[in-house]
């Protein structure tokens, strides 16, 4: 998406389940406006933030125009892209197989035996549905274009809802939360990332700087302490890191302090998720 709309409005990393909130990102051409929704992966729950992210995306599904169906054209493909082609088999909503990654396969020959090999196990998922299939690279842009150009061709007749210079709808201080989150993500390992929510508690702006006030919250004092780090080391790496990346997102300067507390079992109570923001969308 961020690709697509030209900014980066999500968050990315190598861990699963990166994306918790349905985010849109808005991208407005002469032929069209498109409004993206990037759900939260579809996944097999262990708790209940999981059970909320992955009935938001359910309903995300059912309330769009046209579905892209992303994979990682590097692997074939597994379970996983099976589960979601047989959920999506039994929605009306119209679906585009999406091939990412396609700088990245193997050879760029049409006879390369790997590449194809990974291409018909896709073409597998995308047949008995009759599913258009198109190759991308949200890195490079490599057909992007020819994306664009098929799910405008998929978009019903309407009015455009957003001012055509709008990326997305999300305030401001969500987006700081989730660059705060990236960070975490990319910096610390095994358990800590998924028992992680971000709140920034407050934005004081004045003419020089934005100083902007946030509160990590952990389900273990364990946790905690491997986010701090010795001496305060890695919650430093956290901050200097989100601290440039929210000044990019704001186009000036930023004085960024974070906090970390234990909420302990945080991920399983409804109320607790309610009131960090993961509540089931409509």
């Amino acid at each position: 998406m961020n690709r697509l709309v030209g900014q980066k409005i999500a968050i990315t990393s190598p861990v699963a389940q990166t994306t918790r909130n349905r985010l849109r990102g808005i991208l407005t051409t002469p032929q069209a406006q498109l409004i993206f929704v990037d759900t939260p992966g579809i996944h097999k729950p262990h708790h209940k933030l999981g059970e909320v992210l992955v009935q938001n995306a359910e309903i995300a599904i059912r309330s769009v125009d046209v579905v892209l169906f992303v994979t990682d054209s590097t692997l074939p493909a597994g379970g996983g892209d099976r589960y979601i082609a047989e959920l999506l088999r039994t929605c009306k909503t119209p679906v585009i197989l999406g091939l990412n990654k396609a700088d990245l396969q193997p050879s760029r020959k049409a006879d390369n035996a790997a590449t194809k090999s990974l291409d018909d196990s896709y073409l597998l998922l995308a047949q008995p549905q009759n599913w258009p299939i198109v190759k991308f690279s949200a890195l490079t842009g490599e057909g992007i274009e020819a994306l664009l150009g098929l799910l405008i061709e998929n978009l019903k007749p309407g009015p455009y809802y957003y001012p055509p210079d709008l990326v997305t709808d999300q305030p401001e201080r969500f987006i700081m939360g989730e660059l705060i989150r990236e960070q975490i993500l990319l910096l610390t390992r095994e358990e800590v990332p998924h028992s992680v929510a971000v709140s920034i508690e407050r934005v004081e702006e004045t003419p020089k700087i934005t100083n902007v006030f946030a509160t990590i919250y952990v389900e273990r004092d364990s946790q905690k302490g491997i986010l701090i780090g010795k001496g305060g080391s890695m919650l430093k790496k956290i901050g200097s890191a989100a601290r440039e990346q929210i000044q990019k997102l704001i186009d000036g300067k930023v004085y960024l302090e974070i906090f970390v507390k234990v909420l302990p079992k945080w991920r399983q109570s409804r109320q607790q998720l309610a009131n960090l923001g993961y509540r089931i969308e409509e």
